[in-house]
């Protein structure tokens, strides 16, 4: 095993999305912080397959990697928009929300600048070596083709896991999903499989979030009127908005994530699932654009071949002849069950955290667990060792359990690097905010304070 640095580093990260890029980019501005960042893909992409075209952030362009902790940063995506020449066209413009192609061009316009990011090495174990107080992450670097080339070794005084969420298929669909002759794919890989999609008689979406919303709406302006054979199930009881009040954003501050983390576990896990209009629902833009759509298909009368149905779930499903699906669905109001005929499903499901087991397998004996059996995350977004672990690994979207609603939203980003930096370094290297929300949530208001700094750092 090859060591990849020849000295311990300060800080490694595995997984390259935009939460550990914003750390990176931050991390960039500390002087003598040693850092490293891995990530098994040959280069940054975020969400290819719903790249659609208009399609546009839920978050203002203020959410980029850095502005919101550090407005000076050479990374903003003011900068790059500068770097290009484009600072008086986005001013014209006038657009609080960016492009989505925007944001990925964007953020890998960071990633191909910022020094100490290493893409194509997976990482395939993290253990602690007590003798040492040290982890060490073991990798193996891959070639243009996905293949084996070399493996290495890091060691780091502190780790944060940003790998990221990965695609939910429903139990009933998964069988059908993993059939390669059926179009029943993903809405993460849209894209790649629209022109399959169009070329099908029959097409059904499964899911009300805003990417089901963005794949209707594309299939249904690509549909000749009066033929355009589509459903839209979604197990919640309304295609609804997504909450965009400004008291209602104060849901996604550092106020609220400190409120939410004081509360205990079952209280938290109760209150998740009931606040899914608040990341879950569809931006007024996009409903606005499917009801126009659909009123367009009226003006030469009829009503457009398009069913919008919520309160459904999928019970079961099975293949039908030589290419037709088959789905069993229930309303739930109604208590109703029927059968749905079609050529092909896109999957709107959401994403679901990659597990930490497997990487952290062989810390297992020093993780603490809550009684579901997650790794108890502190409020430095920290995951709860054993007293005798003197190093810190920390989480990025991989805490909705313990931080709330807010912990996969791109407007904490910026904020939750610059905790984690502040609390890897015992310096605050970029002031945060101490109110952030002119709501106040609760009576009784978790203390605030300066980061807590890890034993290991007092060793620095």
């Amino acid at each position: 095993m090859t060591p990849t640095h020849d000295r311990p580093l300060d800080l490694v990260g595995i997984g390259i999305g935009p939460f550990n890029l914003s750390l990176a980019a931050l991390a960039h501005g500390i002087d003598g912080l040693t850092t490293a960042f891995y990530d098994q893909r040959p280069r940054f992409s975020w969400h290819p397959g719903l790249l659609m075209d208009g399609t546009t952030l839920q978050v203002p362009f203020l959410a980029d990697l850095v502005t919101l902790a550090d407005p000076t940063s050479p990374w903003t995506f003011l900068n790059y928009l500068r770097s290009r020449d484009r600072l008086f066209p986005f001013y014209f413009a006038e657009r609080l929300h960016t492009h989505r192609a925007e944001f990925d061009a964007y953020c890998r316009w960071v990633s191909e600048q910022l020094p100490g990011l290493h893409f194509g090495h997976q990482a395939d174990a993290v253990r602690w070596n007590a003798e040492q107080g040290l982890f060490e992450a073991d990798f193996t670097q891959l070639d243009e083709y996905g293949e084996a080339e070399a493996l290495g070794r890091v060691s780091a005084r502190n780790l944060v896991l940003g790998i990221g969420t990965e695609p939910w298929i429903p139990e009933p669909l998964r069988p059908l999903a993993a059939a390669p002759a059926l179009p029943v794919i993903h809405s993460a890989d849209y894209l790649t499989h629209r022109e399959r999609l169009l070329g099908c008689e029959h097409i059904t979406v499964i899911g009300s979030g805003q990417s089901g919303a963005e794949v209707f709406l594309d299939l249904l302006r690509a549909r000749p009127a009066g033929a355009e054979k589509l459903h839209w199930l979604a197990r919640t009881p309304a295609f609804a908005p997504m909450e965009y009040s400004k008291l209602g954003l104060e849901h996604f501050t550092p106020d609220y994530i400190r409120y939410f983390h004081a509360l205990p576990e079952g209280v938290r896990d109760d209150l998740v699932p009931h606040q899914w209009q608040l990341y879950k629902g569809i931006d007024h833009d996009t409903i606005h654009a499917i009801h126009d759509e659909l009123y367009r298909r009226t003006m030469d009368g009829g009503w457009p071949d398009a069913v919008l149905t919520p309160g459904v779930t999928v019970r079961t499903a099975g293949r039908i002849g030589a290419g037709k699906i088959e789905l069993h669905l229930e309303h739930q109001q109604q208590s109703h069950r029927d059968r749905l005929q079609t050529d092909a499903v896109v999957l709107a499901t959401g994403y679901r955290e990659r597990p930490l087991d497997q990487l952290l397998d062989s810390l297992e004996p020093l993780l603490h667990r809550d009684s579901a059996g997650r790794p108890h995350i502190d409020a430095d977004h920290r995951v709860v060792l054993d007293p005798a672990v003197t190093g810190g690994i920390y989480v990025q979207n991989a805490e909705r359990h313990t931080h709330g609603v807010g912990t996969p939203d791109l407007g904490l980003a910026a904020h939750r690097s610059a905790h984690i930096l502040n609390h890897v370094t015992g310096t605050p290297h970029y002031p945060l905010p101490t109110r952030t929300a002119f709501t106040t949530f609760g009576l009784k208001r978790p203390e605030r304070g300066a980061p807590r700094t890890p034993a290991a750092q007092a060793a620095r």
